[in-house]
């Protein structure tokens, strides 16, 4: 007997996953009516705190691969408090196409609400090619505090191509809109104008209407460069932008803590 010819399916050029997360105000509580993800998102809710919801997302399966297309949206309504975090550290990786791979978040906050986005840090593995972005629209009583973290490489390997890009708007205006690249093909990233020999980066965003009436000065944290430095700047608006350099995540961390209690 003749068998058919087997048939194979085309290798996959990537998963497209969006996650969603919404918050709304019930009384003195929050609620979350929208807690949905695919792909490698596995949107979990946690007990709260007071009247902040929790929500932690939990990857399923190894992402972000070369051509994954991955998008998180997550919004407070107005009253509504609402704090994301992840289960565990992002990490990009080669995939099964040299495309690049994209992680967007975009995160809205409405009148009197606030959100706390504390995700672990990303790690760009060897070879690997991600886009990452963070887009942000606050309304003008919002709050919010966000924290990223990029670590190039894992232990003993040199990183893979990341550009990462964070927009701020307040009120509808533009706030702040910075992009960075790092890896194979990004000039001078590894020079003292950029990372300058380190391999942990971070930073954490603060925006609070307080800051209108009395806003942070400058301040340098770390004494010894080699070990890494943080610097709090305030913004040109009612925000406080806290960034460090440090030579891996333990110190990278330690930096971004002791520089937010001072505001």
């Amino acid at each position: 007997m003749t068998l058919p010819p087997q048939t194979t399916s085309a290798r996959p050029t990537g998963v497209h996953a969006t996650a969603r997360i919404t918050a709304t105000s019930v009384g003195e509580a929050t609620a979350v009516p929208v807690l949905a993800g695919d792909g490698p998102f596995d949107v979990r809710w946690n007990h709260p705190c007071g009247n902040q919801a929790r929500v932690c997302i939990i990857g399923a399966m190894s992402a972000p691969l070369g051509g994954d297309r991955l998008r998180i949206e997550a919004t407070a309504g107005r009253g509504a408090h609402l704090h994301i975090t992840t289960a565990t550290a992002t990490i990009a990786l080669r995939g099964p196409t040299p495309d690049h791979a994209t992680y967007d978040v975009h995160l809205t906050v409405a009148e009197q609400a606030s959100l706390h986005w504390l995700p672990e840090p990303l790690i760009s593995a060897a070879r690997s090619n991600l886009r990452q972005s963070c887009t942000i629209d606050l309304a003008p009583t919002a709050r919010l505090v966000l924290r990223e973290e990029q670590v190039l490489g894992r232990t003993g390997e040199p990183p893979g191509r990341l550009s990462t890009r964070l927009t701020l708007r307040y009120d509808g205006h533009l706030l702040l809109d910075q992009q960075t690249s790092y890896g194979p093909d990004a000039p001078a990233w590894d020079g003292p104008a950029i990372m300058a020999g380190h391999r942990a980066t971070g930073q954490i965003l603060i925006v609070d209407p307080a800051y209108d009436q009395q806003p942070p000065g400058v301040r340098l944290l770390g004494d010894d460069p080699a070990h890494g430095q943080a610097v709090l700047t305030p913004l040109a608006g009612p925000a406080v932008l806290i960034t460090a350099l440090a030579p891996d995540t333990l110190r990278l961390r330690h930096l971004l803590d002791a520089a937010h209690p001072l505001v």
